[in-house]
């Protein structure tokens, strides 16, 4: 039915909730994760204490819950709508972690591994998070994998860039070796330097996930002269996890303002670094890094000193002695583009006796030859299909930080799943660019006339603080964790703040009978029945307005009365109240279930 404005112009056209994406976009945390993992339903059997199930729920969607549990960016936090309602969203990264400290062991809930294997053979260079999800997908279909890394220990970036004060190497060891366990060849301790080699070892594919394994350097004067205390962000924290670097002089700058250089100056603290500071050219609020990592550095004590460019490494005798800062300000111009500016004040010099450049990381591909078809753009990016990661050689395939520039490990596993989906077709024969579509579900939590299979009460607390350990132990000691993660009894508090926003609100227009009773309940009037209009014009005319567009609007068909109901998705509660007042049945609250296609044959299936 086409939508009629009041005055019998086009209005907006009835939602159509058989289309899968609108409601895993009112599932905003799911929708903003890039593994799409289905954050409700894992977070409600936590609070059942059903850890090994919300466990699985994680495994199977993001592949690491106990290291993402510890390290994930957490993309869903921002988008979560608790985050709406009060100041501060539910801490559903560290509900993972939960799942995974305090599950039983799950080995015999992983898939089973065929002995006959399908005759497919799969090189995965570097141990990272993304080849080592592919491997997680394809061993179950019967392929044989092959993993290669420099390093000596399967993990990537996982186990030699995250310091073990943040991430325990028992936790590393437990999760890479669910996948390696599964029977994946290792090649490890020996780097490839070839893929036109690799290709003739006869691979029927080839998935790159080497990362983005190259710190940026710092071309200034002075580099040469001071180099032996002038270390690579990445390559010192690598050197560090691997146990080849145990010291650090007592006056440190970390230069660069992301997470890398938050990981080294916590780490430069713990390895003998008395005055350590962080020096930015941006300000606070532009650094890349988290802000719960940046809280984090201050709150060990490490000041972040902002719009400083370095301009010169100070040396004598061969030793390094400072940095040359020169201070600048931002400037925008009449398009809102910034430009840093120098203040004209004196330049500032720093004292110290070493430096860390943490200024960013690229990819680094010496070993793929131009003879093997594989083109690359101007930055050095290899050219990708954006939805299969196929590159212009089709048989090699790319993920994580070596196929974009880097990002987080939720990145590298959701480029993994698509990977495999593409591998996984490709040695079958057929067109990649045709995705299987993920599996989902409406399902009534109706229990008797006006009670639901959800805990629907909103908790008013505020959210959570994960305990530390004394900051006595930690900073004298780089392997001692320093977050605690949540006790049962805080988790199941914490979970319960989460607003259920997989259970949604279903409305059947043939049900209702117009008595508002539902819009006179709901206790943030996302209710509305009203004369259809256009989007811009209906915003505007609820009970109260929705100015966020990037939420849809859930439009009913045309009522008896020839008005339509119209539900701001952005700030429902879904606690229910509407369903549990209305006398005719008209709303239901049904979950919806959605989880993403991996390769398979329940993906074939489709």
């Amino acid at each position: 039915m086409d939508g009629r404005g009041p005055e019998g112009g086009e209005g907006i056209p009835p939602t159509d909730i058989r289309d899968p994406s609108y409601f895993h976009k009112v599932v905003d945390c799911q929708w903003a994760c890039p593994a799409h993992t289905p954050v409700p339903e894992y977070i409600r059997l936590i609070a059942a204490g059903r850890y090994s199930d919300a466990y699985m729920v994680n495994w199977k969607s993001n592949v690491f819950p106990g290291i993402l549990g510890r390290t994930c960016d957490r993309p869903c936090e921002p988008a979560c709508r608790r985050g709406r309602v009060e100041a501060e969203p539910v801490a559903i990264c560290r509900l993972k972690r939960v799942a995974a400290d305090y599950k039983d062991d799950i080995r015999h809930l992983l898939p089973e591994i065929p002995a006959a294997k399908n005759g497919k053979r799969v090189a995965l260079v570097g141990a990272g998070p993304a080849a080592l999800t592919v491997a997680r997908d394809l061993m179950p279909l019967g392929y044989h994998c092959v993993l290669f890394d420099r390093d000596s220990r399967a993990g990537g970036m996982i186990r030699s860039q995250i310091p073990r004060f943040r991430l325990p190497e028992e936790v590393i060891d437990e999760e890479v070796g669910y996948i390696t366990g599964m029977g994946v060849e290792l090649r490890l301790g020996k780097s490839v330097d070839s893929l036109a080699g690799l290709l003739a070892e006869g691979f029927d594919a080839v998935f790159v996930g080497t990362g983005a394994p190259r710190g940026k350097e710092l071309d200034l004067p002075g580099r040469r002269e001071a180099a032996a205390n002038i270390h690579i962000g990445i390559d010192w924290l690598s050197s560090v996890s691997f146990g080849h670097v145990d010291r650090i002089g007592k006056r440190v700058i970390v230069l660069g303002g992301g997470n890398t250089a938050m990981d080294c100056c916590r780490s430069a603290r713990r390895l003998g670094g008395e005055d350590v500071k962080v020096i930015v050219r941006s300000g606070f609020e532009e650094m890349k890094a988290s802000p719960w990592e940046k809280e984090d550095a201050m709150h060990e004590g490490i000041p972040i000193l902002n719009f400083l460019v370095p301009k010169e490494f100070t040396h004598e005798g061969g030793r390094l002695t400072g940095v040359t800062f020169e201070k600048v300000a931002a400037k925008y111009d009449e398009k809102g583009r910034r430009s840093l500016v120098p203040t004209g004040e004196p330049d500032q010099h720093v004292p110290c006796d070493d430096v860390l450049v943490a200024v960013g990381q690229e990819n680094a591909f010496p070993w793929i030859e131009a003879e093997t078809g594989v083109e690359f753009d101007r930055w050095g990016l290899p050219r990708l299909d954006p939805a299969t990661f196929q590159a212009t050689n089709p048989k090699v395939f790319f993920g994580g930080d070596s196929a974009f520039g880097p990002k987080n490990i939720i990145w590298a596993v959701a480029h993994g799943h698509e990977a495999a989906i593409s591998i996984d077709r490709f040695c079958r024969g057929e067109d990649v660019s045709q995705r299987p579509p993920p599996d989902f579900g409406l399902s009534s939590q109706k229990m008797g006339i006006h009670e639901w299979s959800y805990d629907n009460d909103i908790s008013v607390d505020l959210r959570f603080r994960v305990p530390w350990a004394e900051s006595e132990k930690t900073l004298r000691n780089i392997a001692v964790e320093v977050e605690l993660g949540f006790d049962p009894k805080t988790a199941f508090a914490e979970a319960q703040r989460c607003l259920n926003c997989d259970v949604q609100t279903v409305f059947t227009t043939q049900l209702c009978i117009e008595c508002d009773a539902c819009a006179d309940i709901c206790p943030v009037d996302c209710i509305t029945f009203t004369a259809n209009g256009t989007e811009a014009d209906l915003r505007g005319r609820l009970n109260a307005p929705a100015p966020n567009p990037t939420q849809a609007l859930y439009v009913s068909e045309f009522l008896k009365t020839g008005r339509v109901m119209v539900k701001d998705e952005d700030v429902c509660l879904h606690c229910g109240l509407c369903a549990e007042r209305c006398p005719t049945g008209a709303w239901d609250m049904q979950k919806f279930l959605l989880e993403m296609s991996h390769a398979g044959h329940a993906c074939r299936s489709h």
